[in-house]
């Protein structure tokens, strides 16, 4: 059985990383703005920061040869993107773009990060932490893509919303999940075509799993295991 690794512990770097946070930093640390659709970053961008997210949303994705987009994550506020900076990746592999209508960026320089770092052993370790989730997680999307069927994958995004999202309500025998992702951004991440992810939610629906309305999903009994 394929063991659950999209979610580990929730790391919130936003409340402990960002530098307006700090008092010696605050006085020379802006946020930056975005409109919807605007670039973060693109592909082949020198990496030489990493960044917070404030307020809205940011997708992280690339493009094949055929020029086909491939996402790779959708991200909302209090996380982090752009992190193989801290790698010492000097080129961008990927693009970085805001999709919500407005977006609000805080922006690392990795000099000021390797500081912080050096001053606070707990933050550095909320930061490895942090790498080692986004690799695993990375880890498990790349796997249900390979070896799973439309299905299976759409099982397994579900499980995992419930598990980094839910909220169970014992008296109604629920977990309740309000979630950041639009119907676009999760038939992108688990890769199927949005008529395909509706067929199966509704067959899902059919099948008492599950109620869906805009960004919040009801399950009414545990999802069968993905194995």
């Amino acid at each position: 059985m394929m063991s659950n690794l999209w979610f580990l512990e929730n790391v919130n770097l936003f409340n402990k990383l960002c530098p307006h946070k700090f008092k010696e930093y605050k006085s020379c640390h802006d946020f930056d703005a975005y409109k919807k659709n605007e670039y973060i970053y693109f592909s082949e961008d020198t990496a030489t920061k990493l960044y917070l997210i404030e307020a809205g949303k940011v997708k992280i994705g690339y493009y094949t040869e055929e020029g086909e987009e491939v996402v790779k994550a959708i991200l909302s506020k209090g996380e982090l993107f752009g992190e193989k900076a801290i790698l010492s990746q000097e080129k961008r592999n990927e693009f970085a773009q805001a999709i919500d209508k407005t977006t609000s960026i805080c922006p690392i320089g990795i000099p000021v990060l390797h500081e912080l770092m050096r001053e606070n052993q707990n933050l550095a370790l909320s930061i490895y932490k942090f790498l080692n989730f986004r690799f695993k997680k990375l880890e498990r999307r790349l796997e249900l893509l390979l070896f799973k069927d439309a299905r299976e994958r759409v099982l397994a995004f579900l499980e995992d919303l419930k598990l980094e999202y839910g909220v169970e309500n014992k008296r109604m025998h629920t977990v309740i999940v309000k979630h950041p992702y639009t119907q676009k951004d999760m038939a992108s991440l688990i890769g199927v075509s949005r008529p395909t992810l509706n067929v199966i939610v509704n067959q899902l629906k059919e099948e008492g799993f599950v109620s869906c309305i805009r960004n919040e999903v009801i399950f009414h009994e545990k999802l069968a295991s993905v194995s």
